[in-house]
């Protein structure tokens, strides 16, 4: 399964790709070293060739005495040997290892090397081939060789030189012990590196992010557009979404507040002229609710979830309109500048409006509008001392077109309106009995970050 995380899927490309590079480049390595390793140790067998052709005369025959003078260089080591094999039989070590059959096309070596300063010529007049390498088996393991053969009156005469294996491996694994180490420190600083390098790259996207969801709590309008050429087209239609959203809500929001008006009032109306009527009132209800369904569904399709208004400021607008035109009133409000609701400002003083003005129309003398914060919630009281509704009352009062006194003023949707509202943007209406005797009402907001 592909990893959701695109941080992962690219550090994961990432590290794989300097794993092969790394291994590519140790395997590559240890071929190098052990090619060089092989070189020297042939030069090496190569040159105890050298000195046992230097004992084989012409005739076949080997001189012995000059074998035993140069016997401490052809066993540099206890577990190195050699052997010539001539007319007369064959000489060596005892425990000369098996070898494996030579090659029918064997590689094409260097010659064989001359004799050491100041040894005599071979006293052989005829050809020597080449050495060539060649490989065995012993009690130990693996063993490397070298083979020439000397032309001679009485035929050829064959010289080998053996070593073990280890001679190659043992320097091969100890230059591969911190070569490798080398490797995995170098892989983990690759790591690193890609780690630092996918931050750097994606600060972008997460800085993309966060400006989209400061548009979504509505603390800015759009993103910006100063980007990496990768980000900047996306960004270019983020805001172009974001414009074309604002005007489709802004067009929503007026058709549903234009029906509303032109509704509004013919209906409230209407219900006043058939009062009495209970087939007309019926029909007016359903009417009624028809529109208010409409509107719910419009207003619905066009909330602003994103959007973010202070609570003070806005409060403090509608209080001093309603301060103007009931001026005997005492009217005290107590909000937090640091409040803030996720509500359209026009719907935030359409509430704020609806339930001051009611307030005012039956408070006797003052009215208080309280708010605080209250976890994701933002909660205003607004409170009158006028002669509040009796709770069997209250959920009538909520109730579209029903008015509970006979003030000429209002048309009973007010109330309404306000639950109607505050429950599209996810909040709560509660009436209750105030600390004087009046009504109080309670919306709970949703807060805005």
């Amino acid at each position: 399964m592909k990893p959701k995380s695109l941080r992962a899927r690219m550090l994961a490309l990432s590290a794989i790709a300097a794993l092969a590079a790394l291994v590519i480049a140790a395997w590559s390595i240890a071929g190098i070293l052990t090619r060089f390793v092989t070189e020297g140790l042939d030069q090496r067998l190569d040159a105890q060739i050298a000195v046992m052709a230097s004992a084989v005369r012409d005739d076949g025959t080997i001189d012995r005495a000059r074998i035993d003078n140069q016997i401490g260089v052809m066993t540099l080591r206890p577990d190195w040997r050699w052997r010539i094999v001539g007319p007369d039989g064959e000489i060596g070590s005892s425990d000369f290892p098996t070898l494996d059959p030579a090659p029918l096309a064997p590689p094409h070596p260097p010659l064989l090397p001359p004799p050491p300063p100041g040894a005599p010529a071979p006293a052989a007049e005829g050809v020597t081939t080449p050495s060539a390498p060649r490989d065995g088996q012993d009690s130990g393991g693996r063993v490397h060789a070298r083979q020439a053969v000397i032309r001679t009156s009485r035929g050829a005469v064959t010289l080998i030189a053996a070593a073990p294996s280890q001679v190659i491996a043992r320097p091969i694994r100890a230059a591969l012990v911190p070569l490798l180490s080398i490797i995995a420190v170098l892989a983990v600083l690759f790591m690193l590196a890609a780690l630092f390098q996918l931050r750097l790259a994606l600060r972008p996207i997460a800085a993309l992010r966060d400006q989209l969801g400061q548009i979504r709590h509505g603390t800015r309008t759009t993103v910006d557009e100063d980007q990496p050429a990768e980000l900047k087209p996306l960004a270019v239609e983020l805001n172009a979404l974001s414009r074309e959203s604002a005007a489709a809500l802004q067009a929503a929001r007026a058709s549903a507040a234009n029906l509303a008006h032109a509704l509004k009032t013919p209906v409230a109306t209407l219900a006043l002229t058939v009062d009495g009527d209970a087939r007309a009132t019926s029909q007016i209800a359903r009417i009624e609710e028809v529109i208010r369904h409409h509107l719910a569904r419009a207003r619905t399709a066009a909330v602003a979830h994103r959007a973010r208004t202070p609570l003070a400021p806005a409060v403090a607008d509608v209080a001093q309109v309603i301060g103007s035109l009931h001026p005997g009133l005492a009217l005290s409000v107590d909000v937090p500048s640091a409040l803030a609701v996720s509500l359209d400002g026009h719907d935030l003083s359409e509430i704020l409006g609806n339930l001051l003005d009611n307030a005012a129309r039956h408070a006797r003398s003052a009215i208080a509008v309280t708010a605080w914060a209250d976890g994701n919630r933002t909660r205003v009281a607004i409170e009158d001392d006028g002669p509040g509704i009796a709770a069997d009352q209250r959920e009538l009062a909520l109730q579209p077109g029903v008015r509970l006194d006979e003030a000429p003023q209002g048309d009973g949707f007010g109330l309404a309106i306000v639950r109607d509202l505050v429950a599209l943007h996810g909040g709560t209406l509660n009436l209750a009995e105030g600390a004087q005797g009046g009504l109080r009402v309670e919306l709970a907001l949703r807060a805005a970050r």
